[in-house]
């Protein structure tokens, strides 16, 4: 009977979440991830599933890392309105490649929009992980006299999430780090107090 090769299954998502990070659902072709995977065919199906059932746990994958590692930098910050203010210009201070990658739910939301539930429910939970983290800076931010004591916090969370989302995407569409810079600071701009 012929042996079952070992795998480090982790090792292998992570290296599948890096191909559909960079080409995409459709475009990643099933030997392209089994090339970067390191594994064979059915080791694939054995470990991960179909090819669809292996985007969606890379997809989650990616959520609950990037989420994880954005949260702690929030919450590590002094001031809210500077938190805040970073995770939109960190899109500006990304290099070329970064910015063409730009983010895997940015990605899977451009090519999916809301055709695939799972990918939606998935991409839903990230944007509401976000929409509540936003919020609470939004109210720090107002209670400690740096944004404007009339914004809506829940408006203000709803913006900030998609102004993210844009200039993710005009980045990944070339736009220079100057244009980023310039759509972050004024948006951050208008959320301060005066």
């Amino acid at each position: 009977m012929p042996r079952t090769k070992e795998f480090d299954r982790d090792e292998a998502l992570r290296r599948a979440v890096e191909v559909f990070w960079d080409r995409g659902y459709e475009a990643a072709s099933t030997e392209e991830l089994l090339a970067a995977m390191g594994i064979g065919r059915q080791s694939m199906y054995n470990a991960f599933g179909d090819k669809r059932r292996l985007y969606l746990e890379a997809l989650r994958r990616y959520q609950a890392e990037t989420s994880a590692d954005m949260f702690e930098r929030l919450s590590a910050a002094e001031s809210p309105l500077s938190a805040l203010a970073g995770v939109l210009l960190e899109v500006a201070r990304q290099s070329d490649d970064e910015r063409r990658r730009s983010c895997m739910a940015v990605n899977a939301a451009a090519e999916f929009g809301r055709s695939d539930q799972e990918v939606a429910a998935i991409l839903d939970s990230g944007s509401d992980l976000c929409h509540t983290a936003y919020a609470r800076l939004v109210a720090q931010a107002k209670r400690k006299g740096e944004a404007r004591p009339d914004l809506d916090e829940q408006a203000a969370a709803r913006f900030l999430h998609s102004t993210l989302v844009g200039l993710r995407l005009r980045a990944r569409a070339g736009a220079s780090p100057e244009v980023l810079h310039d759509i972050a600071t004024i948006a951050i701009d208008g959320l301060r107090a005066r």
